[in-house]
């Protein structure tokens, strides 16, 4: 238990002190041909050593993230940007909030206490799995993973309440009369996004919500060229990132490239769902729903490896269910270069912009 602690706390610290880094870095460079992220946050000067200290150590989100910009934490701690005081009001009651975060907290991990017991990992390498057909096997992977998952919901809720009573999870006002606050800093987790994700391209908004920004920013973007447009290999690299921090285990370097095949499998089916004519809705809807399928059974497939970690497992669990998890998005990829769909025509005011 103390060695997930301490591991987790230095994935944390890891992505702090490199966007602290690169931020800075931003700070000296001319901000005629930065993104607007890299302006929202870069640092002109160079903070203090107690501010890096705090913001490095900051217990809020040190076990659990969510990870958080220290401009963002620059400013809220001196009182300046959102956290200033405006015609709205002073700064906004974290209380019912934190209360709510809380109450999601408890409910989730009294789901994952419930479920966890009837549906154990080490059941896959038990004899009585390899005697199960095809399609119980693949529903227990299904639930293997929604259990899984219900541990994650419960820390980042819980890490969720800590940093909104701590004001860094205030992101501004909502524009409705009266407004009220908004804590989407905080936020590390949409629960009915994930379960309900229409596409593997939605997950990432949705699922460790603060970790996917920051690889989006410092990975992702980065590796884009300017007028040049992202690929599948800025995909793969920001994936392959993602699976070394989060250790050098089978598991996770096997799930990631699994994620960055699903994902691109998902934009296949979007592209084909975009191209069909509104005259044929029903075609439009079937689309939806195939991409919302093909999303369960990838993601719950892949994850597998994500929480078992060891190689033998994981291509154990794979093979029960004849890697159909890695099979249908290499097909779809493939098939893309076949059923080429024409692209949407772009509205006038979209040229324009």
């Amino acid at each position: 238990m103390i060695k997930g602690e301490v591991y987790g706390a230095l994935m944390v610290l890891t992505l702090k002190v490199i966007s602290s880094a690169i931020n800075y870095n931003d700070g000296v460079l001319k901000e005629e041909g930065l993104r607007e992220s890299q302006k929202k946050n870069r640092l002109i000067k160079l903070p203090s050593l107690i501010e890096y200290f705090g913001y490095c150590l900051c217990c809020g989100s040190h076990f659990a993230g969510p990870v958080y910009e220290m401009k963002d934490y620059l400013d809220c701690t001196e009182g300046k940007g959102i956290w200033s005081y405006s015609e709205k009001g002073p700064s906004p009651s974290p209380y019912g909030a934190t209360i709510r975060a809380l109450l999601q907290a408890a409910f989730c991990m009294a789901l994952y206490v419930y479920l966890v017991p009837q549906f154990p990992l080490s059941r896959f390498t038990e004899p009585i799995y390899q005697e199960w057909g095809f399609w119980k096997r693949l529903s227990y992977q299904y639930m293997s993973g929604f259990t899984a998952r219900w541990k994650y919901y419960f820390i980042w809720s819980i890490s969720e309440a800590s940093i909104i009573l701590s004001g860094l999870g205030f992101s501004g006002w909502t524009e409705s009369s009266p407004p009220k606050p908004r804590w989407d800093n905080a936020k590390n987790v949409d629960i009915i996004g994930v379960e309900f994700a229409k596409s593997s391209v939605q997950l990432p908004l949705v699922w460790n919500i603060q970790v996917s920004t920051w690889l989006r920013h410092y990975v992702y973007e980065r590796l884009v060229k300017p007028s040049k447009k992202a690929g599948f290999f800025q995909l793969l690299a920001t994936q392959t990132v993602s699976a070394v921090w989060h250790g050098l285990y089978p598991g996770y370097i096997i799930f990631f490239v699994q994620s960055a095949l699903m994902i691109a499998g998902s934009r296949v089916i979007y592209r084909w769902q975009q191209a069909v004519p509104p005259t044929m809705d029903v075609v439009k809807k079937i689309l939806v729903f195939i991409n919302f399928t093909y999303t369960i059974l990838v993601l719950n497939y892949s994850c597998v490896g994500f929480i078992v970690l060891s190689l033998h497992e994981t291509l154990a669990s794979y093979g029960s269910v004849n890697f159909i998890g890695t099979i249908v998005p290499i097909a779809l990829i493939l098939l893309s270069y076949v059923i080429k769909p024409p692209r949407p025509a772009k509205s006038k005011a979209r040229k324009e912009e």
